[in-house]
């Protein structure tokens, strides 16, 4: 069974893009508490990579921002790529099936626009990431 639940928030905006046959695709990172403290007597966190495609993905890139709570329901994906640099990397991510918004609408609407007024110092570089339909996990 590969069936995982977390709830934490947004450590920063859901980056949305679609693959060439215009499914959508959003990448984003869950902040999730420990439920222990560390040695100082501190909270830490895990800071979880999830994955969301189609209807899902553009719902969740719409209505959430940096510091949303949210619940996702999903699996655990591996998959491993050679880097520009020749190098294996492996990647463990959420697939996320479902999410759950757990701020209020007026605390999402506020939490966005205070988002949308911050300059995006990496906004505009970067290149088009080719995905073919053949890539995606389902």
């Amino acid at each position: 069974m590969n069936s995982v639940n977390i709830v934490g928030r947004l450590t920063k905006d859901v980056e949305l893009r679609y693959s060439q046959a215009g499914v959508a695709i959003a990448n984003y990172t869950v902040a999730v508490n420990r439920n222990f403290k560390d040695a100082n007597g501190e909270r830490t966190a895990d800071f979880i990579n999830v994955v969301q495609f189609r209807k899902g993905a553009e719902l969740v890139a719409q209505y959430t921002g940096k510091g949303s709570q949210i619940g996702v329901t999903g699996r655990i994906q591996t998959r491993n790529y050679e880097n520009k640099e020749g190098n294996r990397v492996f990647v463990t991510e959420v697939v996320a099936e479902s999410v759950q918004f757990l701020d209020s609408k007026k605390s999402n609407q506020s939490n966005n626009q205070q988002n949308k007024e911050n300059d995006d110092p990496i906004k505009g570089q970067g290149e088009p990431i080719d995905i073919d339909d053949s890539d995606l996990p389902f």
